[in-house]
């Protein structure tokens, strides 16, 4: 890598399923790291040795080179980061937390009335105090204002890229929405340790929150996908991308969207001591993948999607696109039998 340039990493299997760690060079070209490696494991040794994750891995010898293209091709691309047992990932998120993030939600739970809502007071608590000064933020990790949080399941949720992503055949509606992730990996100390960021599509169900506000919680409860890299190092502060819905080979919607601090209402730091002060989510050996939240959805356009139809997310800090189609899942007996 040139001196300078944040590090990007992906993981996949190899021809005999044997899972790997590769670094992105230029674009298109993959160096693999040798023999069975994954990024959790290799983020471990970091945290054990005291010293940075691009150390870790730049300490590594290179075995073989492999085609970006090539392993799109094969779809053996897997997230950038998972652990050994999804029970111990942690998949959550905070909302309204962007410049312009309460008009969609806004215009979905306003009635009749010329109160605020709910969600335009929660996002002008944050543009208040979501960005607690430097100082301030270093000495107490909790002094700015709490944001919007929800949970959206363990890592069994979570879809590789370049996989469909498949609604329940339960839900009302399921839609994109672009995002950036913190991945994080707590250490033996209970100290949350931050690896990077990759693009993410957190997924919903937006026309049943739509239905009420309440339903907030559930409309979450829906598969999601990030990567497929994983950026080492620190956020940029403007973060430009683009989100659109393929159909039949042709774009149907397209959208650029926006991240990074300076689009934000909230201040990263902030977001991470209201979700890693609770000691529940600072469980030794765990992982914890963080939405950060949007201002930008088809929905709020008036689009559906339809199955076939693919996501796709792209910002040139991020590598490759996050690409997944959409598809409705089959009916599933969620009776429950009494022993």
């Amino acid at each position: 890598m040139r001196e300078g340039i944040p590090m990007r990493i992906l993981q996949y299997r190899d021809e005999r399923g044997v899972r790997r760690v590769g670094v992105v060079y230029g674009g298109e070209a993959i160096a693999t790291l040798s023999g069975e490696q994954t990024v959790y494991a290799l983020a471990l040794d970091a945290i054990r040795r005291q010293c940075s994750l691009t150390q870790v891995l730049s300490d590594q010898p290179i075995e073989r080179h492999e085609e970006y293209q090539m392993l799109v091709e094969r779809q053996c691309i897997l997230p950038p980061l998972d652990h050994p047992d999804p029970a111990h990932m942690v998949v959550s998120g905070t909302g309204l937390t962007h410049l312009g993030s309460a008009d969609a939600r806004d215009r979905m739970h306003k009635a009749a009335t010329s109160a605020l809502t709910d969600s335009m007071r929660m996002f002008q608590m944050g543009l208040e105090g979501g960005k607690p000064r430097t100082g301030e933020a270093a000495a107490a990790p909790t002094a700015g204002v709490q944001p919007e949080w929800f949970y959206k399941g363990d890592g069994s949720i979570i879809v590789a890229p370049y996989a469909p992503i498949i609604s329940p055949a339960f839900a009302l509606d399921g839609g994109e929405e672009p995002e950036i992730v913190g991945l994080y990996i707590i250490g033996p100390n209970s100290i949350p340790y931050r690896l990077g960021y990759a693009l993410g599509n957190e997924f919903s169900d937006h026309v049943m929150e739509k239905r009420n506000y309440l339903y907030l919680a559930h409309s979450k409860l829906r598969p999601c996908a990030f990567g497929p890299e994983l950026r080492l190092g620190t956020l940029p502060e403007d973060v430009r991308g683009v989100v659109r819905i393929l159909r039949r080979g042709a774009t149907h919607w397209e959208r650029e969207f926006l991240s990074g601090e300076a689009n934000m209402s909230h201040a990263l730091s902030n977001l991470e001591a209201h979700h890693f002060k609770y000691a529940q989510f600072r469980r030794p050996g765990d992982v914890h993948v963080h939405f950060f939240g949007t201002a930008t959805l088809s929905f709020s356009d008036g689009v559906s999607l339809m199955p076939g139809d693919i996501m796709e997310i792209e910002a040139e800090e991020f590598g490759h696109p996050l690409r997944n189609s959409f598809a409705i899942d089959r009916e599933t007996d969620a009776r429950v039998i009494a022993l």
